[in-house]
């Protein structure tokens, strides 16, 4: 199956950051520390930063964290961060906290509102008009976020009483598919009219469970060419917030739908924040859709792997190209498409091991205890004994500066 054309939207500006149909997908994130906490929320936006997250998001929700931004932001400056564009995340206050904070306002390359809770009945309006014009005076791009947990009540019942006045009513899920759809695009609209280009608006429609967010966002990517942005909200912790996130994602992502993406995992003890950034990775990359560092195919391991080595073998080549991707990065362009294999037995090995540009297969429980080494599907050498990994390590090394090293690397 073929990845469908990404949908044809505006180029939305975020800071430096370009988003849209002729750009790649962008990896966003959120941190979860105080605003206010100028230090920790530095500190965690550096790691998200350094992790590959294009763009961070930061929790603004009272005077003390508004006040907060434009130091933080200096901070970051200061350290060598300040191009990733910082996005201001408003619930229920933001324009109060716009207006009276002029500089936040200008220091954020973005804002985030929520139609379901900017305010109600004629203060919607008003409040979401406000928000809308000072975005407009600071040339700031807008993220209309519709949540399923935070829905306009008012816009639910209206519908809710048209439903239920048809011959053939929709069933609940629907009519919600409808105001989610409805809540974006007339907000969206209401925007435009006041004066906020096309260009600078970048909706989402989020929901909690994976078959409903699909659909939702199925039918608004139909109806519009705005800027989406992708997320399963509430997708929960480890395990199940990877793999619900992970499927949908990658359902929409394969339509050719999503311009920007997160993934959303309830904080564990001791599990850095930049997992979620991580994962975002590992998507893109196993779609083919960007290239983060080199793929590392590994053996699953059965009855024939008695040894553990070549687990061992996986993590440590693993955690070495990690270790080494910083640097690898600068001098060697292109490496984040680089193929390696480290298999465990001869089923498998050698095939994945001669598809891979360099691989490894390991002994099984029943073969000859020598491992044969593959460089672009021809076997190249075999390795046995004690030093493996350490000779296997060199052969990669090699083989990374003759693939990949550029005439002026060779020079120096």
């Amino acid at each position: 199956m073929e990845l469908k054309s990404r949908r044809q939207t505006p180029t939305v500006m975020v800071g430096n950051v370009a988003l849209g149909s002729d750009h790649p997908v962008r990896i966003q994130s959120m941190t979860n520390t105080p605003t206010a906490d100028v230090t920790a929320t530095a500190e965690q936006t550096i790691e998200l930063i350094e992790a590959g997250s294009e763009l961070v998001r930061w929790t603004i929700n009272d005077d003390a964290a508004a006040r907060a931004v434009p130091k933080i932001i200096k901070v970051l400056t200061n350290k060598g961060y300040g191009s990733t564009p910082i996005i201001g995340d408003f619930h229920f206050n933001g324009h109060t906290l716009l207006e009276k904070h002029p500089e936040c306002a200008q220091a954020l390359a973005k804002y985030r509102i929520n139609p379901g809770n900017v305010g109600k009945g004629d203060r919607r309006d008003e409040n979401f008009a406000r928000i809308i014009k000072i975005a407009i005076e600071n040339g700031k791009a807008v993220r209309i976020g519709v949540n399923w947990g935070s829905l306009d009540q008012e816009l639910v019942t209206d519908l809710m009483n048209k439903n239920a006045e048809l011959k053939d009513p929709k069933d609940f899920n629907e009519v919600m598919y409808d105001a989610m759809i409805q809540s974006a695009l007339t907000s969206a609209r209401h925007a435009e009219k006041l004066g906020l280009g096309k260009d600078q608006i970048v909706l989402s429609v989020k929901m909690s469970v994976l078959q409903d967010m699909v659909t939702a966002y199925l039918r608004l990517a139909q109806k519009c060419d705005y800027v989406l942005h992708l997320g399963l909200t509430e997708a929960g912790s480890a395990t199940q917030g990877i793999a619900s996130s992970s499927a949908a994602l990658a359902i929409l992502l394969q339509q050719g739908i999503g311009d920007t993406i997160r993934v959303s995992l309830t904080p564990q003890p001791n599990v850095p924040r930049l997992r979620e950034v991580e994962i975002c990775q590992h998507i893109l990359q196993s779609m083919g859709l960007r290239y983060f560092q080199p793929s590392i195919t590994s053996c699953p391991g059965c009855g024939r792997t008695s040894s553990d080595y070549f687990q061992y073998l996986a993590k440590d080549i693993s955690e070495y190209v990690k270790q080494k991707m910083p640097a690898w990065k600068k001098e060697f362009p292109g490496i984040e498409r680089l193929k390696i294999a480290v298999m465990g037995c001869v089923v498998n090995g050698p095939g994945e091991s001669r598809h891979a540009d360099i691989g490894i297969s390991l002994p099984g429980a029943s073969e000859q205890p020598t491992a044969p080494v593959y460089i672009d599907g021809k076997q190249t050498a075999n390795l046995k004994g004690q030093t493996i990994k350490e000779e296997f390590i060199g052969i990669l090394e090699g083989y990374i500066v003759r693939k990949y090293a550029s005439k002026k690397s060779l020079q120096k």
